[in-house]
This record gives structure tokens, sequence and C-alpha cells, in this order.
């Protein structure tokens, strides 16, 4: 048997020796959100006078890392982002000119970035390698294999606080080209507690799910609430995309069983995680969570698998035909398009024709003074899901199912769940425009 430990102490090099190996008008892509190779994205920038044109690629970048956002970056550094976070929009915001939006699908946002120009380098974290020489790629693996697998060069992080998670997450020593190291507390994401709003809010997505059925939910104030008015259902099962606090807690619970699954029984499905340091802990060699690829695990082929499948969203605001915009205000973009496409789909086209894809909001923003429902959409803002793939749209005031409704009954629908205080002014608009 070869000796892995020194297959790996071979490999092993200092952060600044492989942030070193960056090269000029090339392509980096990063592990996202938990998986986020923090040591090595915050030397980035100490090699700015060696390179020019290089292109980072990431989810959601959890910090604000200087090769960003300094303006002295430009030419030399420039994040492409696949879904925004504070950082990205404080440097559009102060215009470094070194960030970047790639529309994007998630379960095809890598793979569609391979059939542009093959990565250089790929950047990832990892557990340390156990007795047989793998290593976990812990909480995600959206892109990262299918990245990995393309790059001429992969480094991964190594942390010895990650959980060593189950699934396809597994790789070899002798298949990664060089190892770090790097230990730190994995970054966690804090429970947002529900207010009144987002709880009425849950209590009306609960009401559209049946003992039984497979979700997909979210992370945020309003999925936190539907996740707490989902505590009096049977044996419900889970294939998201991400995993969060709130489905270990409905396991915990016994609400979640997994059992009544069609696909990939007995298992949670997922393709990241991030939350609390519990779930983190939790997740450690945990049987009954299996990480998969996002081609897979968003795929909506795949998905509409799934029996009683509901995917709860949320979104930005919607227009009265049923457009959902999820990522921008007008032009500028605020987050992504993410999952929501994948998951919506593959519930509405479920085999079983019980699926659901629910998209939740609150019926105001900025304290009252806008309605998130609006005759038309502001110029310029992306569509995240088209109104022919739209559902049922949830406020705290009520339930509008749109599926195979005229535009005059979408309008309707959607008035009867608006705010009171902007009803009669959207049914003004809709008559002026004509909807109705």
């Amino acid at each position: 048997m070869k000796d892995y430990k020194e297959i790996y102490s071979q490999k092993l090099i200092s952060i600044q020796q492989a942030v070193g190996m960056m090269k000029s008008d090339s392509d980096v892509i990063v592990a996202q959100c938990a998986s986020e190779p923090q040591g090595c994205m915050a030397q980035f920038h100490l090699v700015k006078d060696q390179v020019k044109n290089v292109k980072v690629f990431s989810v959601l970048t959890l910090k604000p890392y200087d090769f960003y956002m300094k303006p002295e970056m430009k030419g030399h550094f420039e994040l492409c982002s696949w879904f925004h976070a504070p950082g990205s929009r404080q440097a559009i915001k102060e215009q470094t000119h070194t960030v970047s939006y790639v529309p994007n699908m998630l379960h095809r946002a890598g793979i569609d970035r391979l059939h542009v120009r093959k990565p250089h380098m790929f950047f990832g974290t990892c557990t340390p390698p156990d007795d047989k020489g793998f290593v976990s790629l812990s909480l995600g693996i959206t892109y990262e294999k299918d990245v990995m697998e393309a790059a001429d060069i992969v480094v991964l992080e190594v942390n010895d606080q990650l959980p060593r998670t189950l699934g396809d997450c597994h790789v070899h020593v002798v298949d990664v080209d060089y190892f770090v190291e790097f230990s730190q507390d994995p970054p966690a994401l804090p429970s947002v507690e529900p207010d009144e709003v987002a709880m009425q809010i849950g209590n009306n997505i609960a009401l559209l799910v049946e003992d039984g059925s497979t979700i997909q939910l979210g992370i945020g104030e309003i999925p936190n609430a539907a996740a707490l008015s989902l505590k009096g259902k049977k044996d419900l099962g889970v294939h998201t995309e991400m995993m969060v606090d709130s489905m270990m807690e409905l396991y915990e619970a016994g609400v979640i069983t997994n059992k009544k699954k069609s696909y990939y029984k007995d298992k949670f499905v997922c393709t990241f995680a991030m939350g609390s340091p519990k779930l983190y802990k939790w997740l450690d060699n945990n049987p009954s969570v299996e990480f998969i690829r996002g081609k897979f695990a968003n795929d909506p082929a795949l998905i509409k698998l799934n029996s009683k499948m509901v995917s709860i969203n949320t979104c930005i605001m919607v227009d009265l035909t049923g457009q959902v915009s999820s990522e921008s205000f007008g032009t500028q973009q605020y987050s992504g398009t993410g999952g929501q496409v994948d998951t919506a789909i593959g519930a509405v086209e479920g085999t079983d024709g019980k699926g659901k894809s629910i998209i939740a909001c609150r019926s105001t923003a900025r304290g009252g003074k806008i309605s998130t429902i609006v005759s038309m959409l502001p110029a310029g803002t992306a569509v995240t899901l088209h109104r022919s793939n739209t559902d049922l749209i949830v406020t705290e005031y009520g339930i509008a199912s749109l599926r195979g409704k005229t535009i005059p009954e979408r309008v309707m629908e959607l008035i009867k769940i608006a705010h009171p205080n902007f009803r009669e002014q959207l049914l003004k608009e809709a008559t002026e425009i004509g909807f109705i």
C-alpha cells in the first residue's frame, strides 16, 4: 500500500507559492460560499504586479477581498460573480470596475464557463486526508468537482475544522496538484428570527405543503418562517441545493424523515451547505445527507422525479402578469439567478403531477413605501422566473395561483394578495395598460 501521507506531504506548499502560480489572461475558479478558500483568496492581491486580466469566478463571495475591492486592482483582477454578495455590491457601488456579473442557471454555472475556456487554476477547500488518502470537499460540490477535473492546476486549502461530508465529495490525494493548510472555523451564517409578517407568509406557505412532500427550502427570514410553520407536517423529504439549519431542526423534530421520497429515498439531497457550527457538526460523517454535484441536484429533469416536490423561493418583486424578479432593481444587479429557476421548473414539471413552485415575498418594501407586486417591472429589471413558469405567489395576505391562467385572471389573483394600500392603484394601472 502506498504511503498516502508521504504523497500528501510532497504536495504541500505555502499559500504564497500557490497564489504565485496564477498567470495573466486566465480563468481562476474558486469554491463557493462556506467552501471558499479564504486563506488563499486573502492573498490574491499580493501578486497584482505579476499578473494582468485574471478573471476569478465565484458564487456569493463571503469576504470583501482586496483583489476586487481596491480600485488599483483594475486590469489585474476581475471578480466574475455568479451571485453577488455584500462585498461585490459595494465594489460596484464604489465603481472599482473590478466586478462583473455572469448570467447563469446554478446547475450549469461551472460547466457553462468550461465551454468558454479551460480554467488555469482551481482553489477549493477540503478536510485532511483519511488513512486511505481521500479528502472530503466538505461543504460544497455544486461545480467544484467539474472544474477540478478540467483545471490545469488544482489547489485545495486543507482545513482541519471542516466536517467530513458524504456523497460525491471525495477526492484522492493523487488527483490533486497541491495542498496548502489553513485552519479556521468554517464560515457560519446566523439564523434570522422571523417577524410577524414573515411568520404569516410562512403559515400561508405551510397550507400548500402536504404530508409526504419533498421540499426545497432556501435561507433567510421567510424560509425560516416557513420551516417553523411546517412543524405539524409528517414525513417530509428534502431535495435542495442548499442544506441549512432549518432542515436539520425539522429532521430532529421528526418532521423530515425522507421515507416517502421517490428519488434518493431515505436521504437528504443537497449540493452545498451553509449555516451554524451546530449544522456543520451534525453533517460530519452523517450518512443521511448525500452531497451530489449541482448539475444533478439542480437539474430540473431530476428534480421532477421527486414525489410531491415543493420548491420554496423568495423574490424582490413580481409584475401583474407573473414575471418574477429575484435578482435586480432595474439594471442594478443585486444578487443572482441562483437555483430558483432550476427548482421552480423541476417542481412544476413533477412526474407525479403534484409538484408546486412557491415564490414568496412581503407585500411591501422600504418600510411599506412601495409594493412588491407591480403593474410592470422597472426598465432593465432582470426577469428571473419567466411568467410561463410561475405557479404560486405568496405574501402575508394570501396565495395567488397563476399556473394556466389568463393575464386578466392573474391580475386579479395578484391584486388580492397585494398590500391593501396599493390594490386600488394596481387595478387602475392594470386597466390603463390593458391587462383587464
